[in-house]
């Protein structure tokens, strides 16, 4: 009987204690479950334009663009809104590649004009051009530091264009490479909030933490407190009940 009174104590204040969390776990996991993870990440809101670069509308050549800028790096062609471009790197500094920056330029192939950093006017037309809903741009922002969770701090500088349209959709867009950083929606912060109590972490959200290990060994415990007062009630007090009614050998006589 001292086990069963261990066990009841026990489970009874594990269960108290750790219960909050078991319904944390449950709704947050019931959301995760339900909604399209394609949905979540935000696949549907943005178009997968497969462009070309028009070869004839090359003006302004490779040799150009090392004439004006000899110390591009990691050159590509590419597209941008429909119209050909050059992106590259150029590094500034003392030549110590831990303390050089990087900085990204993106330049028409059509006349060589310098289109990054973008302004305004080129982040909206970007983000309209990837975005694929019917929404309208309710405000444009030019993030450069102290970046929304979202959005990594690597990406900076970012434009972000927010739409008034279902789940209220943001487009992030690079203000020097003018390519589509991410996408987010009121569902996919939703989840991400949903996720970080998941898992126990509220800031980086890496399941991998001490408080996430020690509450699920303390429902582990609670859980083997729980079988023997399953135990005792069920089969033991069917073992006693059974002995009570069996007949003896006085009733035989």
């Amino acid at each position: 009987m001292s086990l069963l009174k261990t066990s009841r104590k026990f489970h009874k204040w594990l269960m108290l204690f750790l219960g909050i969390q078991f319904v944390i776990w449950t709704v947050s996991g019931a959301y995760m479950v339900i909604f399209d993870i394609d949905y979540i990440h935000g696949d549907s809101l943005v178009v997968n334009h497969q462009s070309k670069i028009d070869v004839d509308n090359i003006n302004f050549t490779l040799g150009d663009l090392l004439e004006v800028y000899p110390n591009a790096e990691n050159l590509e062609m590419g597209v941008f809104i429909d119209q050909g471009v050059y992106r590259f790197t150029i590094k500034s500094g003392d030549g110590d590649d831990s303390t050089d920056k990087k900085t990204q330029y993106l330049v028409a192939t059509s006349n060589g004009q310098q289109l990054s950093p973008l302004n305004e006017d080129l982040a909206k037309r970007a983000a309209q051009h990837y975005y694929s809903g019917e929404g309208n741009i309710v405000d444009v922002e030019l993030i450069t530091e102290n970046p929304p969770f979202e959005l990594s701090r690597r990406r900076l500088p970012a434009w972000r264009v927010n739409f008034n349209d279902f789940g209220s959709p943001s487009i992030y867009v690079s203000a020097q490479s003018g390519k589509l950083v991410t996408k987010r929606h009121e569902f996919w912060r939703f989840f991400d909030l949903m996720f970080s109590l998941h898992v126990m972490d509220y800031e980086d959200e890496d399941p991998s933490n001490l408080l996430l290990f020690w509450f699920v060994l303390f429902s582990l415990i609670a859980s083997l407190f729980g079988f023997v007062l399953t135990y005792f009630r069920i089969f033991k007090a069917k073992n006693s009940v059974e002995q009570e009614t069996a007949p003896t050998v006085k009733d035989m006589n």
